[in-house]
């Protein structure tokens, strides 16, 4: 048995985190699920549950404190509030940037991730593209990433399988476009289980990335064709010449009743060939895989190896509240700035590049009042969180003004965050809760602070003087 070690689990409310968590203690592991929903500090058959909203940099820290080994299986492609603004690349980025950040904070050794397969050069999408940006997230603050990629995983409850299973369950013939033609490499839930376990026991002192799959390779057309004779079911199969990914999203997502937001970045996706290669990496660590009907019937039939472990139910966390906004903007930063530089000149550009009906000016406690323009009234009012701050990542808390509801000032905050090379700026807004009625708000303030990010983002992507900080009314953020 390997050697016992403490290992956290970000995403452990999924459908591979579930059994994941189960696996790992029956290997002799001490095992943390993290989850915005669980019952902080709950104990459940030997796992400690402790709640983590992922968008909070110390909730993350607090929740990964003690362990050896990070588990990375968190997707952002649905939303978390009840408005979301911004692509699911972006927030994805801030995400893994977190964890990256929280686990070299608390001392973890090493940070596995399970990634998606790459296409050949010259082929790309831009939810494969997340994927490897992820990789890098990770892996910026100085803990090693071992990334196990793969690509279509055969399992109970997975979303790429529970597509394919509605279409064929659901449809009496198949429309086959261009791109299931296409071949792939997929793996059952059971050996992706199998292969995160053992990679997260081996010593990995340096970055890598390990393809993984079964020992089949088909086309897209076949795995459907395989799974209508797994299900019992005749289906005739129609190729036809359409290319569309817009085409294939609108009709999965019509028979399927999963949501454009998932559907949409995996049918991109499948244009490409996905393939693991010769998968001498993945037979080192004893898993060969499991042939694709033998998949198909135990994803059929529910049956996972590792147990299904059940999070106990607890109250929302206050990241997740039903009423909150959260808004992300992805921004090029001029060489020479920082985060707070940027943060620092949001506040001077906003008056005078935009909207000259507005005014920021000092409010109390060296916070920025942003009012409108000769009657005096504070439309939100931003206070510098010097505590929480750095020079890569400035957070000004919202504290007041008529256009945010009172709460919890370390929960509604505007941050402002490098990433990646340093010169890819991340703008976000977290859990901000609108006065106005949610009709008004959406119809009104919500695209109009989307239409002042883009404007400052564009403005600032042509600065190139060095900043300065004179005139503004943002309090020097520590360097």
């Amino acid at each position: 048995m390997p050697t016992p070690l403490t290992i956290a689990v970000a995403g452990a409310t999924g459908f591979v985190g579930r059994h994941l968590c189960g696996l790992l203690r029956d290997r002799g592991h001490r095992v943390i699920g993290l989850g915005r929903s669980v019952p902080d500090g709950a104990q459940q058959d030997g796992l400690t549950w402790r709640r983590a909203d992922l968008y909070r940099l110390r909730q993350t820290e607090r929740a990964l404190a003690g362990a050896d080994v990070v588990v990375y299986l968190v997707h952002s492609m649905m939303p978390g509030t009840r408005l979301q603004q911004g692509r699911f690349e972006d927030l994805d980025l801030l995400l893994a940037d977190n964890v990256g950040r929280a686990a070299a904070a608390v001392g973890a050794r090493r940070i596995v991730y399970l990634g998606g397969l790459l296409p050949p050069v010259g082929g790309s999408s831009r939810h494969l593209d997340s994927r490897r940006e992820v990789e890098e997230a990770l892996a910026a603050h100085g803990v090693p990433v071992t990334t196990l990629r793969a690509g279509l995983v055969i399992g109970p409850h997975g979303s790429s399988f529970r597509i394919l299973e509605r279409l064929v369950t659901r449809l009496p013939g198949l429309v086959l476009p261009r791109w299931t033609r296409e071949r792939t490499q997929p793996i059952a839930l059971d050996d992706v289980l199998q292969l995160l376990a053992r990679v997260s026991e081996v010593q990995a002192p340096r970055d890598e990335a390990i393809n993984v799959g079964g020992p089949e390779v088909l086309t897209y057309g076949d795995l459907i064709a395989r799974t209508a004779k797994a299900m019992g079911l005749d289906r005739p199969l129609v190729p036809v010449p359409i290319g569309s990914p817009f085409f294939s999203e609108l009709w999965v997502t019509a028979v399927t009743g999963v949501p454009r937001q998932l559907t949409g970045p995996l049918i991109e996706s499948l244009e490409h060939s996905m393939l693991a290669g010769d998968r001498t990496e993945q037979r080192a660590l004893g898993v060969e895989g499991m042939g694709v009907d033998e998949a198909l019937k135990r994803a059929l039939s529910g049956k996972v190896d590792a147990p299904d472990v059940r999070p106990p139910r607890g109250e929302s966390s206050e990241g997740a509240r039903r009423d909150t906004v959260r808004s992300v903007q992805r921004m090029r930063l001029p060489a020479g700035w920082t985060a707070a530089d940027a943060a620092r000149a949001y506040l001077d550009w906003l008056p005078r590049g935009l909207f000259p009906f507005l005014r920021v000016h000092e409010a109390a406690d060296e916070g920025a009042a942003i009012a409108l323009r000769g009657l005096g009234l504070h439309l939100l009012v931003l206070r510098p969180d010097t505590l929480r701050s750095t020079p890569d990542r400035a957070i000004l808390t919202v504290v007041g003004g008529r256009l945010a509801r009172p709460q919890d000032p370390q929960i509604a905050r505007l941050e402002l965050r490098q990433v990646l090379d340093g010169r890819t700026l991340v703008a976000a807004v977290h859990d901000f809760e609108p006065s106005l009625p949610w009709l008004v708000y959406r119809l009104t303030q919500a695209p109009i602070h989307q239409l002042v990010m883009h404007a400052f983002g564009a403005w600032l992507a042509r600065q190139k003087l060095q900043p300065s900080a004179q005139g503004s009314y943002l309090a020097p953020v520590p360097r």
